[in-house]
């Protein structure tokens, strides 16, 4: 069946530019949000830091007017703060709040899975199938976790846009922003990324047969594994 597009009125679907290469003169406040929500990400801007208005009107050629609706942006996603007196800084999340955002995320991505499967022929889900297939093992077997990575997020892509679920999506990207460099640590951890793989597998099965449910629960067990290697490695990787 054909696939709903994200809404082009959110932030959140503008396309995303490469935040090494900042927009050039016709830059405006999509732009900016997209591009400092992906270096908070991916930690180029460290929890903590602080974001100047004047230095990125200057650097996107934007009024500080623009600026500062992105900052309403990103301080609603839970990205940044904005303190009186002091401007906005990235936002720190303490490892209590992590465990709360990986019970939540555990909720909403089962609730993604099943709608994405529902919302599909069977036959949609094999070219991801195959995709963690051999391809995802010679991933893991050379230790390539950038490739590795870019596959789950094509996986998380392609299933946001099946679930159809503008709420769901928001909330979804949302929380793998905050999430996405702790993501990243822990699949390097000792034995994650082939317990991730044959999980994802298994998830992939159940989608590939349409079996909602299953593929729910599948799926809600692989996010509860990954927060099961962050209680036991939290203090080597945070």
């Amino acid at each position: 069946m054909a696939l709903s597009p994200p809404s082009p009125t959110s932030f959140s679907s503008q396309p995303r530019p490469d935040p090494r290469n900042p927009p050039g003169p016709r830059a405006n406040r999509a732009d900016l949000f997209n591009v400092v929500r992906e270096r908070i990400a991916r930690h180029d801007y460290r929890p903590g830091a602080k974001l100047l208005e004047n230095d990125l009107a200057r650097e996107f050629k934007v009024s500080r007017a623009q600026v500062r609706e992105a900052f309403g942006a990103l301080e609603s996603r839970g990205l940044i703060l904005r303190v009186p007196n002091r401007g906005a800084e990235v936002a720190r999340l303490d490892i209590s709040q992590m465990f709360e955002i990986y019970d939540v995320r555990e909720v909403l991505e089962g609730l993604c899975t099943r709608l994405a499967v529902q919302n599909t022929k069977p036959a949609f889900w094999q070219p991801l199938v195959t995709l963690f297939g051999k391809p995802m093992e010679r991933s893991v077997k050379n230790g390539d976790f950038e490739d590795y990575i870019e596959k789950l997020q094509l996986l998380q892509r392609r299933t946001s846009e099946a679930a159809n679920n503008r709420v769901l999506t928001d909330m979804l990207a949302s929380i793998h922003d905050k999430t996405r460099e702790l993501m990243r640590r822990i699949i390097i951890l000792p034995g994650r990324a082939n317990d991730g793989l044959q999980q994802h597998r298994a998830v992939l099965s159940a989608m590939r047969k349409g079996d909602a449910l299953l593929a729910e629960k599948l799926k809600r067990e692989n996010i509860r594994s990954s927060r099961e290697f962050l209680v036991r490695y939290q203090k080597f990787i945070l």
